[in-house]
């Protein structure tokens, strides 16, 4: 029998924030980022208040020996332009991480496993970029059985139309919740 879709656990997810942004047209992300980085912090919070696993999701960057510790230190004492979104969103001890080789989340790495391990049912995708590896994410959450919420204030991407586009198509789609982050707080489970 499946649980009520108040009552199914929760699981937060943080896609590709902790970054260098060394990328194509990532000056295009900055000051706007830091303003969903915060929103993302806010949410954090509330998870965490509500013993709720919170759970990095980070490309490698097609570095097969990345260190997700080492990139978080890398961002946060290095001169890069990451480095505010690092100290906004730094990951805490009992935090999970998940490097991923492509765009979604689930794709060659043990996410889904430890998803069920948690016994998360309803994944909270946030991050960058939207259009991308969000959007792939929440399509594979999706094909798993996994509700998807994907708060409009927590995503961004390089270009603000094709950003509105896939929340959209996510909404439609994927029956994905895309509320503001704060709506979504009044009814998450513990």
């Amino acid at each position: 029998m499946s649980r009520s879709r108040r009552s199914a656990k929760a699981g937060l997810l943080i896609i590709d924030m902790i970054n260098e942004y060394r990328f194509d047209d990532a000056d295009k992300l900055f000051p706007a980022i830091e303003q969903t980085a915060t929103h993302i912090a806010d949410l954090k919070r509330q998870m965490k208040a509500r013993s709720l696993p919170v759970v990095y999701v980070n490309d490698n960057f097609g570095k097969w020996q990345s260190d997700f510790r080492k990139l978080v230190t890398r961002c946060l004492h290095e001169q890069c332009r990451g480095k505010t979104v690092a100290q906004i969103l730094l990951p805490d001890e009992d935090d999970y991480f998940v490097l991923k080789p492509k765009h979604s989340g689930f794709y060659a790495t043990p996410l889904e496993l430890l998803l069920r391990y948690l016994q998360v049912e309803r994944v909270i995708i946030t991050g960058v970029a939207g259009d991308n590896c969000v959007f792939f994410t929440a399509a594979d959450a999706y094909m798993r059985e996994f509700e998807v919420i994907v708060p409009s204030d927590c995503v961004i991407s390089i270009d603000a139309d094709a950003n509105r586009s896939a929340l959209n198509h996510m909404r439609v789609t994927f029956k994905a919740e895309i509320d503001p982050s704060e709506a979504l707080l009044t009814h998450l489970a513990a």
